[in-house]
């Protein structure tokens, strides 16, 4: 029997994570859970943090999983050794793969980042870029309402590119050629994002680099039929449909929600 990989996000950006995994993997069976009720995570305490995120990781557990894709930068900056410590089996995050990915594209060793404000202020992706490019500067900035706006839908508003290019002037002056987007939320900001920086800077999000590790992790696990897909929310089931709806280009339709009872999560 094929276990399903699992997938989790404080809300509706790890979506973007969810499709590029889904157009990678089409025989595998696929498990998502969005933290609606506790959306954002940025401006969260680290413990906080970790507590949401192995609730989280514990129900994907319950549900089989053979794998655990942490699709929120907040969770891969505080949380991944403790999710680790829950199981025995893979447990990939966001920060490496992002970081990764613009280790190659940078020509001037020049990298932005955008993020929460708990990813920001953990510095992991300094961290990580600068393992693999030791010379690397590394411009970071918090964009606290970017989360929201892609909660809200909108990202194709005038207010969007309002705040968008308010937060990216931070960028004017420090000539970097590439750009991390350290939410996954981003991506779905990514034409306003470019407009405003400029088609001189890469924009870099981990979907694609993550999904290319898992080619790598996991075998050939094909029954020959399409895989499935389950959705899962803490709250706001009409809302998550109609957003998902934008980001797949598909109406969703094995979606509930999950009541966060104290008795599952315990350690």
């Amino acid at each position: 029997m094929k276990k399903p990989i699992g997938i989790f996000d404080s809300g509706v950006g790890g979506l973007t994570v969810y499709k590029t995994i889904r157009q990678y993997f089409p025989e595998e069976d696929l498990i998502y859970f969005g933290d609606t009720a506790r959306v954002p995570y940025g401006p969260k305490s680290p413990n906080t943090i970790v507590e949401y995120s192995k609730q989280n990781a514990r129900f994907l557990l319950q549900q089989g999983i053979k794998t655990l894709v942490v699709a929120c930068n907040t969770s891969s900056a505080y949380a991944l050794d403790y999710l680790r410590e829950l199981t025995g089996i893979p447990i990939i995050g966001v920060i490496e793969p992002g970081a990764e990915r613009a280790a190659v594209q940078t020509a001037n060793k020049r990298i932005g980042v955008i993020g929460t404000e708990a990813t920001i202020r953990s510095n992991a992706y300094t961290i990580a870029v600068q393992k693999l490019v030791p010379d690397a500067i590394v411009f970071s900035k918090a964009c606290p309402l970017l989360v929201p706006i892609v909660e809200e839908g909108w990202q194709d508003e005038s207010v969007a590119r309002d705040i968008v290019s308010h937060y990216l002037s931070y960028f004017e002056d420090t000539e970097i050629d590439t750009l991390i987007l350290g939410c996954t939320h981003y991506p779905l900001l990514n034409r306003v994002i470019q407009e405003v920086v400029g088609n001189e800077v890469t924009l870099v999000d981990s979907a694609e680099s993550i999904a290319l590790y898992l080619k790598r992790l996991l075998p050939e696990d094909s029954d020959g039929r399409a895989g499935t897909e389950s959705f899962f929310v803490s709250d706001n089931e009409d809302k998550f449909a109609r957003i998902s709806s934008r980001i797949l280009q598909t109406e969703i339709t094995q979606l509930k929600r999950v009541r966060l009872f104290e008795s599952w999560f315990a350690d």
